[in-house]
């Protein structure tokens, strides 16, 4: 129990401190928030006027304690650039609410994608003896790291969309609209997610593997009579599973937090795009907002890395 306090503690000191940095950060980034908004002929009054609406005329420790107080109430804020109407601005939790289930499923699509493929891929690749089969593959995952997001979503988009019409490529599918159509959109963009995500987690496992089945406990086990098949996948992979585990932990943590490159390939109007269009508009309610639910991400999914290894192997020390 001890051990999984010390984690969650750790946790919110992040969030905190993560939280300063942004916000001190907006404060000192050149440029007026009230002109961007407003424009450079609005009169002196209107701008004052403004700046009381936003409750930029307060000291910053005030408007910091303000803006955190109203996030742990629920409150996220408003965005400067995005509105209902003429009068009205949009929530930043309505804003976000309506993005993230983009963003998350196109992450499950391609974390489903990515362990499906590598684990097998990497455990066939260890357990294989064919030098032409361990060539092959390391030529193929290489290649498949070395290619660039950008151009890999153009490859697919070009493969699937123009030449095999598997999909209309920008023709964007709303999961309100069709959920169907929609996951079948978020295929293609998931795949070029995966493809260089699966070649480094082969690799990745296929190495930890190979490590693993030089130890002295799988030459134990092949003395007591245990067959290849139990020494592998009941020994070798339970422990090569660990660094791999921590390896998928960061993918996960990357696609969650937004796949920026791959949302603005394909049209998805996801949280890396929402991000990218926020700080180009100066909308910091928003960008400050979303920093702090990528820190989450990426340090609840280590959270929850660190208990799945205590669930792999309980041996791990609660100091």
């Amino acid at each position: 129990m001890k051990y999984f306090i010390k984690k969650l503690i750790t946790l919110i000191m992040t969030l905190f401190l993560v939280s300063v940095a942004a916000f001190l950060a907006f404060q000192i980034i050149p440029g007026d928030v009230v002109t961007s908004i407003l424009g450079t002929e609005a009169t002196p009054e209107r701008e004052e006027q403004l700046r009381e609406e936003l409750g930029l005329n307060k000291p910053p420790v005030q408007r910091y304690f303000n803006w955190m107080t109203d996030v742990l109430q629920g409150d996220l804020g408003e965005s400067y650039r995005y509105s209902k109407n003429m009068n009205e601005m949009m929530p930043v939790a309505e804003l976000i609410g309506d993005k993230l289930p983009v963003t998350l499923w196109l992450a499950a699509v391609s974390l489903v994608l990515i362990i499906s493929v590598s684990i097998p891929l990497g455990v066939l690749w260890a357990r294989s003896s064919s030098r032409f089969l361990d060539a092959v593959l390391g030529v193929v995952t290489q290649t498949a790291m070395a290619v660039p997001s950008f151009f890999l979503g153009i490859l697919v988009t070009y493969l699937f969309g123009i030449v095999l019409k598997l999909f209309a490529p920008g023709s964007y599918i709303s999961y309100r609209q069709d959920f169907a159509g929609f996951l079948k959109y978020l295929l293609f963009p998931a795949l070029s997610i995966a493809i260089p995500k699966i070649a480094m987690t082969a690799r990745f496992l296929r190495n930890s593997m190979l490590t693993e089945m030089g130890a002295d406990y799988v030459r134990t086990a092949y003395s007591k009579g245990c067959t290849r098949r139990r020494v592998m996948y009941g020994h070798v992979l339970r422990n090569a599973m660990m660094p791999v585990t921590t390896f998928l932990g960061m993918i996960i943590a990357e696609i969650v937090a937004g796949s920026i490159v791959i949302e603005q390939v394909f049209g998805l109007p996801g949280i890396g795009r929402l991000l990218i269009s926020s700080i180009s508009t100066r909308d910091f309610p928003v960008v400050e907002i979303l920093i702090l639910y990528i820190t989450f991400v990426v340090i609840f999914v280590y959270f929850l890395v660190d208990i799945l290894y205590r669930v792999i192997d309980p041996r791990i020390s609660e100091k």
